[in-house]
């Protein structure tokens, strides 16, 4: 299948040529549907908290111990989609260009001086092309997204500075973030982050350590021509594409602090929402740590009752005779222990496992399902925004477990799943909290925990020619798809992502005006 050339290219990338085979042979064989149980609603794998419960939970995460906290933030990439109907503009005006441009005062990146006299296209020329502010082309941590009375104007990463130092910073006094950007585009974050550091620091009293991360070339993935087999350029050479946000699992794998929190780039506010905002991440934490104690608790009480499973005795069968005798999962305790644990994973987790044949596969079943990272993932209503949505599927070993799917995971030829997706109450706005460490301290390797089957392919272009690309298992989808997983219902308020420019005239990134 490859040449010498096409193995020299591959090995230069990291990559090998056994994984690339495979990712040949995945677009020939696809990727399964995913086996939907139902949507998760409230009461059906959603919790809606009360505010006093909603408190309490935010207060757990105040007092909780935890070995290191930081904030991830995915934001690699240019902007350029943000700004699809704008470049569409420069040909022919369209009544989205045509808006941005009659309210360009109102945007926080107007400045008279670039703007004023300019007909529609130079409006849209000075936005775009690097002549002017060039945000065709630049990533959309380094944009102008919000402008405050007394005259401040903050990029959408300087929101993200000022959001961690409200609900991440440690005891010490430090707030981490760990962002993940493209080679490129360093330099213009460093310059972003250079501008306003020093004086957050003082304003608010915080100590930021911040580090940028790129996504490993390795990852990318080889595309395939129509006929499934290895796309080539015009010289003859492979095509790699980045594999989307599924691998930044590696770049997660790599953080050392135990407690994470995950939010995308583009959801930030205008600072009036922050308290808000942070209370609810704060809940999000507090329920992460609250499962992540309950489960390490019932891990202890397993290993006291029955034995750390390397300690537990094989009991040889003999006829006759009652096996179940002397056998530390056949106790009582123990297996008053696990209806327990059932009882945790079915109410908690929406986790039902099916029935095993003895009491030391029940015990190992139960140990498997708890020993896992834990995450909390903030949902909201759904009112028609784009994103995935949270349901409770059938895994392969008969389990049920919660998971966020992306509707290219979904069989639209399937009557039930069509029904379980025009059913669902909330979509996933990418905004979670991980624990990354087991119930030992010890830090688990996120690698093991990805569903490999959860990937999906999509139709590309390269130099105006039709291709196949294969994207890896999203990061909060089946990269994350044997983690222990737990839904809360946040406020609408919390959600205001900047998918196109014209999303900064929304109110919540404004001033309020009385």
């Amino acid at each position: 299948m490859f040449t010498k050339e096409d193995l020299a290219q591959i090995a230069s990338r990291g990559a090998s040529a056994a994984i690339a085979e495979k990712q040949i042979e995945r677009f020939r064989t696809g990727f399964p549907w995913m086996d939907i149980a139902a949507p998760a609603t409230p009461g059906n794998g959603i919790t809606v908290l009360s505010r006093e419960e909603a408190e309490k939970a935010a207060l757990y995460y105040e007092k909780a111990e935890v070995a290191g906290k930081a904030k991830f933030v995915p934001a690699s990439g240019a902007a350029s989609r943000m700004f699809k109907d704008l470049f569409a503009g420069l040909d022919a005006p369209n009544p989205k260009s045509t808006e941005f441009v009659s309210r360009i005062s109102e945007f926080p990146f107007y400045t008279p001086e670039l703007f004023d006299g300019k007909d529609e296209k130079g409006v849209l020329s000075a936005t775009l092309l690097e002549d002017g502010l060039g945000y065709g082309s630049k990533p959309k941590g380094v944009l102008k997204f919000h402008k405050y009375a007394d005259g401040e104007i903050r990029t959408a990463l300087a929101e993200h500075l000022v959001e961690a130092q409200e609900y991440m910073r440690s005891a010490d006094g430090t707030a981490k973030l760990v962002v993940t950007i493209s080679p490129e585009h360093r330099e213009l974050f460093e310059e972003a982050l250079a501008e306003v550091r020093e004086s957050y620091e003082k304003r608010y009293g915080v100590k930021y350590e911040v580090e940028f991360t790129y996504q490993d070339r390795a990852t990318d993935t080889i595309a395939a021509d129509s006929c499934n087999r290895p796309f080539r350029k015009d010289d003859g050479s492979l095509l790699f594409r980045p594999a989307g946000h599924g691998a930044l699992i590696h770049n997660l794998n790599a953080v050392k602090e135990e407690l994470v929190s995950i939010k995308n780039i583009d959801n930030v506010a205008n600072m009036r929402l922050l308290p808000e905002t942070a209370f609810w991440k704060k809940v999000l934490m507090g329920r992460a740590l609250q499962l992540r104690d309950t489960i390490a608790g019932y891990l202890k009480e397993l290993d006291a009752v029955c034995g750390p499973v390397s300690a537990a005795p094989v009991m040889p069968l003999i006829p006759g005779y009652n096996n179940t005798l002397g056998d530390p999962y056949a106790t009582d305790t123990c297996q008053s222990l696990c209806n327990d644990i059932e009882e945790f994973l079915r109410n908690e987790l929406n986790i039902s496992i099916p029935c095993k044949g003895d009491c030391k596969a029940r015990v190992m079943a139960l140990r498997e399902k708890l020993d896992r990272p834990v995450r909390v993932c903030g949902m909201v209503r759904n009112q028609g925004e784009p994103g995935g949505g949270p349901f409770v599927i059938r895994e392969k070993d008969g389990s049920t477990s919660l998971q966020i799917l992306e509707s290219v995971q979904i069989n639209m030829e399937d009557p039930a799943a069509v029904a379980a997706l025009k059913s669902a109450t909330h979509f996933n706005p990418v905004d979670l909290v991980c624990c990354l460490r087991n119930y030992k301290g010890e830090k688990f390797d996120l690698t093991e925990y990805v569903d490999a089957d959860a990937g999906f392919i999509s139709s590309k272009s390269f130099q105006g020619r039709e291709l196949k690309a294969l994207e890896l298992p999203g990061l909060w989808n089946g990269s994350m798809s044997r983690w222990n997983t737990a839904f809360v219902e946040v406020p609408l308020e919390t959600f205001n992502p900047v998918k196109t420019v014209l999303d900064l005239l929304r109110p919540a990134h404004r001033e309020q005006i009385d």
